[in-house]
């Protein structure tokens, strides 16, 4: 399952997504993790989620982001969440490609059972119509 918030800079997505980590790690039957670029939630996420510095793997682009999440799942069977904060921070404002990352990640998801959860800073109009259905 995809879940994006969506909002201009300054709309509390980042607050709400670090809510949403808390509680995941609180009833979640497998592994929380949340992806985010440089260190701003060390202080804010729970330590029992698994924090991950995109920058430290070099992640640039949709595609790259997109290899970086196979990863992921191809590593750890039993994560159950992941949270993505800034997600064109890593991948640039490019609406199209990020909508092409999300429908790929769309089967993987189901295949393993886990939500994901981005933040977008943007207008809903600006993401391509196909992609609205994952909007919370």
């Amino acid at each position: 399952m995809i879940k994006l918030i969506v909002g201009n800079k300054g709309s509390g997505k980042t607050k709400a997504l670090i809510g949403m980590v808390n509680e995941a790690v609180e009833t979640s039957k497998g592994n929380v993790v949340c992806v985010e670029k440089g260190n701003t939630l060390t202080f804010d996420v729970s330590h029992r989620a698994r924090l991950v510095d995109v920058d430290s793997y070099g992640v640039k682009g949709f595609d790259a982001f997109f290899g970086f999440f196979c990863g992921l799942f191809a590593g750890n069977y039993d994560i159950t969440e992941v949270f993505v904060d800034g997600s064109f921070k890593v991948g640039g404002k490019d609406f199209m490609a990020f909508a092409l990352m999300i429908e790929k990640l769309v089967p993987i998801t189901q295949e393993n059972g886990a939500t994901m959860t981005f933040t977008v800073s943007c207008d809903k109009s600006d993401l391509p119509e196909r992609i609205h259905q994952y909007i919370i």
